[in-house]
């Protein structure tokens, strides 16, 4: 069973920073573009950053400049290195990947997501 697992979430204060990390586990055979998005209590869920699988990158504005995003494609895996954080960052963080798996039958390329990980930001 595929699936992607989220760490490195916590409680940070204003100002602080925090790295994320995403991993996938299964039979994977292709990991196309990763991203990740966040959603705040009340809020919709929203996009924060995206590598695809050449290494380029793309920002939602409102981390531009403070997030980083990185991807590790020997092992499957994502960071997201998150500083000068604030209150408005406070959310549940998730990873998500389109993926190419093989099943007992046949390969499937689908999106997956992760179970999220909490982000709080506060003194």
């Amino acid at each position: 069973q595929v699936q992607l697992v989220e760490s490195g979430g916590g409680l940070v204060q204003p100002g602080g920073s925090l790295r994320l990390s995403c991993a996938t586990s299964g039979s994977v055979l292709n990991v196309y573009d990763m991203a990740w998005y966040r959603q705040a209590p009340g809020k919709q869920r929203e996009f924060v950053a995206k590598i695809r699988r050449g290494g380029s990158t793309v920002y939602a504005d409102s981390v531009n400049g403070r997030f980083t995003i990185s991807r590790d494609s020997a092992k499957n895996t994502m960071a997201l290195q998150m500083n000068s954080l604030s209150p408005e960052d406070t959310a549940v963080y998730y990873c998500s990947a389109d993926l190419e798996v093989i099943t007992a039958f046949q390969r499937l390329r689908n999106i997956y997501w992760g179970q999220g990980t909490q982000v709080t930001v506060s003194s």
